[in-house]
């Protein structure tokens, strides 16, 4: 469910300075599940093709947020990644990436998403799982 009180808790620019940058949107947010998207275009290496860095940065942006919601109906709002893992399926020259990022365990004091980036076509580009430790105030 993607409330206001959720949108309020992420902020207008959930993805901060670098998701601004790259084009990150966020379209849902819940503690369950968090889906946005990002451009191939400013996002690519010197041959063209979506970057690999950039692809892990949407992976972890949407996952922090997951994270973030979690956290927040635990007392511990504050993520902070200790891993990250991805796996590039397949390149990607241009369009859209969309990404949903998947709760595999919410806990007290960690979270894990997995992330799961698509192109414009609904095929996977990008298989990754974020962990995050829940920090209080």
């Amino acid at each position: 469910m993607d409330t206001a009180a959720n949108r309020a808790m992420i902020g207008a620019s959930p993805g901060g300075v670098l998701g601004e940058r790259m084009g990150i949107q966020v379209t849902e947010a819940s503690p369950e599940r968090v889906i946005g998207t990002m451009p191939v275009e400013g996002n690519t290496q010197p041959y063209g093709l979506l970057h690999g860095g950039a692809s892990c940065v949407l992976a972890e942006t949407l996952g922090s947020i997951g994270a973030t919601l979690h956290g927040a109906t635990v007392d511990r709002p504050f993520p902070v990644g200790v891993d990250l893992n991805a796996t590039h399926h397949k390149a990607v020259r241009g369009g859209t990436v969309t990404g949903v990022a998947t709760a595999v365990h919410r806990g007290r004091t960690m979270a894990t998403y997995e992330i799961v980036l698509s192109d414009s076509a609904g095929e996977r580009v990008c298989t990754a799982r974020l962990t995050c430790l829940l920090r209080s105030a």
